[in-house]
């Protein structure tokens, strides 16, 4: 399989799992909701993944991040995986998809 094949395949399964993630007080999950900021996948299948919460202080953060970089983690072709939690730009609704906002009723 050519490479940039062999990414593309690895960002799609990445984006899969990212959507079996919920923060366990939302009913959306968390690529839905926004909350992934960037994939980037390395050339030796390291994944970096930048990611925020709906608020700082979301007593379930450990949970969900973990979460991420297990599902993550097992996909094959990723060797290893950085979740780095960011606050910049802050999260707002408007970053929601529209299936989360009609999910939410926000619509």
């Amino acid at each position: 399989m050519e490479e940039g094949n062999e990414f593309l395949k690895i960002e799609e399964e990445i984006v899969r799992m990212l959507r079996t993630v919920y923060d366990p007080e939302i009913p959306v999950n968390v690529y839905d909701l926004g909350l992934v900021y960037k994939v980037e996948v390395g050339d030796a299948g390291d994944v970096r993944i930048d990611m925020t919460l709906t608020a700082p202080s979301c007593p379930m953060a450990d949970y969900i991040l973990e979460d991420v970089r297990q599902k993550v983690e097992n996909i094959e072709g990723v060797k290893s995986v950085d979740v780095q939690l960011v606050f910049e730009p802050e999260w707002d609704k408007d970053m929601m998809s529209e299936e989360a906002k009609l999910e939410l009723g926000l619509m």
